[in-house]
């Protein structure tokens, strides 16, 4: 069972910057999809970003494309979300996920979450 857990959300103001850390026991995750998502209440869980373990390939959601960039290192079995130029609607819970695929459905392990929240 692949365990998952993020850290580095908090507080900021707005244009501030942060970054979120994932990490993966006990297994390595080479050849899993990591990714980001995040869900206001009351709404659905967004996909904000997502890489391919093996082969680098990213994808992000239009609301963060030029703000945030996911990468990874993989001999510390680590993957980060940075969060630049943050909004407030960018307050939201931030969880991190793995799976064999880039469709919601294929991500079968999931953090507990990270909360991240900026101030204007």
């Amino acid at each position: 069972q692949l365990q998952l857990v993020e850290s580095g959300g908090g507080l900021c103001l707005s244009l501030g910057s942060l970054r979120l850390s994932c990490t993966a026991s006990p297994f390595t995750w080479d050849w899993y999809y990591i990714g980001w998502f995040r869900q206001v209440p009351g709404k659905e869980r967004e996909g904000v970003s997502c890489i391919n373990n093996s082969d680098g390939r990213t994808y992000y959601t239009d609301s963060v494309k030029g703000r945030f960039t996911i990468s990874r290192d993989n001999a510390k079995n680590m993957v980060y979300l940075q969060m630049n130029s943050l909004k407030p609607e960018d307050t939201t819970v931030y969880y991190c996920a793995a799976g064999d695929g880039d469709n919601y459905s294929d991500y079968e392990y999931w953090g507990q979450g990270t909360q991240v929240t900026v101030s204007s």
